[in-house]
């Protein structure tokens, strides 16, 4: 399922979608999610705006970037996520750090000191079922679960916070239009 090659003489496109699978938490824990994200912006002196309230989430698959919406990944991505069959979970996270990136575009991030055991078989289930259906080149088996709290120039050092816990009720995924930070739900799998 790789995208077309641009012809000789032509510029390649510019993507402008991303579809993800992920999780989301639900209002009152993002709500508490935000609170900390400013206060640990504030804390650490960053400059970068904690993200929106709605874009709090960890990635279980970023299944690539494209100009306009690929329907055959859509298709295949739902055919193995209605295949998992997991229970809810509890995740955990208790650390804040800032991950690689762009030098002036550093993800800051709500992290695990590890744990996340229910998670992580979640997330190997998942790659399994989306390898059965040819998604298998977006399957990466490394996984760090995280949540995004903002992007900074400034690089901080892992360090501990009051624990943030939420169940794991669904997984979802994402149309996200590139540039506009939108995310548009296009399937929800229950978690029984």
């Amino acid at each position: 399922m790789s995208q077309q090659a641009p012809l000789p003489g032509f510029a390649p496109v510019a993507a402008t979608d991303r579809l993800f699978l992920a999780l989301f938490p639900d209002r009152e824990i993002a709500a508490q999610i935000a609170t900390l994200a400013a206060a640990q912006c504030a804390h650490h002196g960053l400059r970068g705006r904690p993200l929106a309230t709605e874009r709090f989430h960890v990635t279980l698959f970023h299944l690539g970037d494209s100009a306009g919406l690929r329907q055959d990944v859509v298709d295949a991505a739902s055919r193995a996520a209605s295949r998992v069959q997991a229970a809810s979970f509890e995740l955990v996270f208790d650390r804040v750090a800032s991950f690689a990136g762009r030098r002036d575009k550093l993800p800051f991030v709500l992290k695990a000191d590890g744990g996340n055991a229910a998670l992580r078989a979640f997330h190997a289930e998942l790659a399994g079922r989306l390898r059965e259906v040819g998604l298998a080149h977006f399957a990466r088996e490394s996984f760090e679960p995280h949540v995004t709290l903002a992007y900074d120039a400034r690089t901080i050092s892992p360090e501990a916070v009051s624990p943030v816990r939420w169940r794991a009720r669904e997984f979802v995924l994402i149309h996200s239009l590139l540039g506009q930070s939108r995310h548009v739900p296009l399937a929800r799998w229950a978690l029984a």
